[in-house]
């Protein structure tokens, strides 16, 4: 299993240089059947990342550009009338594909982003009264730009509460930087990567984190983790059951990528910012990095 993990992180990183971490946490979240949020500047990768990973895993992909005349009907599809076959004929729209890039999602209004809850939650979508599944497995990769830029609008607590992950990709260092300048375009080397995985390895690695196990010992150190979050001064409210059911399922991920059958502490540590800092943020932008920092430091790992 961790070769083949291995290998796909390898093509990834042959993309997008000197962010090893940050592409880990990505195949961590679509092994652990979840959705990523990426938030920074323009111009720092997020669809080039989205892409790559698509790409090396054999999945289907689609590019959705949020803007805030974008409705919902232009993500999830709508039905039109045809002629010859004399009845409504449904058109599905760009949410049905396997790797969707949300590309700038909180530069559609809140209606549109209402659109990709039921998605995202129950891998369906309502249209018209009819209940449409979606393609298996589904992937959403959003990317957001930072809230001080203009023409944004602040995810609801609902919907960051969709995304597994969140992460940001930040300046490549000065030898990575470097690469890119000398090297070939990221796009051209994005359409050549070869696939690695088929969809029944990846699901096969998708069943195998669900078998990755957890000592009664490790659930009580989650567990104080959620409970001290809850306690934290400043926060209307700490981390809910979803988020701890997030956090185990993340951390069995990164346990599989290791090449372990078992989550340890260092799992928990390694996907904790990246499953807890969007979710205590509330507003306050910058705090979430202290208070994780802050729950790290001081819950321990044996009690």
């Amino acid at each position: 299993m961790q070769a083949k993990t291995d290998r796909v992180i390898e093509a990834l990183n042959s993309i997008l240089l000197g962010k090893e971490h940050q592409v880990r946490l990505a195949l961590c979240g679509l092994l652990a059947k979840g959705h990523l949020l990426i938030e920074d500047i323009p111009g720092m990768g997020k669809t080039t990342l989205s892409h790559a990973l698509a790409k090396v895993m054999g999945l289907t992909y689609k590019r959705i550009q949020f803007t805030n005349d974008l409705l919902p009907a232009d993500v999830l599809g709508f039905s039109m009338y045809d002629k010859a076959a004399g009845s409504l004929i449904f058109h599905p729209g760009p949410i049905f594909s396997q790797v969707v890039l949300a590309d700038e999602i909180n530069r559609a209004s809140p209606r549109t982003q209402s659109a990709l809850l039921e998605a995202m939650e129950e891998r369906q979508v309502s249209i018209e009264g009819e209940t449409r599944p979606l393609p298996r497995p589904f992937f959403v990769i959003a990317t957001q730009n930072p809230t001080e830029q203009g023409g944004t609008y602040p995810l609801p607590e609902s919907q960051l509460d969709r995304f597994l992950m969140r992460i940001r990709l930040g300046y490549p260092d000065p030898r990575a930087e470097r690469e890119l300048l000398e090297g070939e375009d990221r796009r051209a080397l994005t359409e050549r990567l070869a696939t690695f995985l088929s969809d029944e390895d990846l699901q096969g690695l998708q069943q195998a984190v669900e078998k990755i196990t957890t000592s009664p010992a490790l659930l009580d150190y989650v567990q104080r983790l959620l409970e001290q979050s809850r306690r934290m001064p400043g926060l209307v409210y700490g981390l809910s059951p979803r988020a701890g059911l997030g956090l185990v399922r993340a951390a069995k991920a990164w346990a599989l990528m290791n090449g372990r059958n078992h989550v340890l502490p260092d799992d928990i540590q390694a996907v904790f910012p990246a499953v807890a800092e969007h979710r205590l943020e509330q507003g306050e932008s910058g705090k979430s990095q202290e208070r994780i920092r802050h729950l790290l430091t001081s819950v321990s790992v044996i009690e």
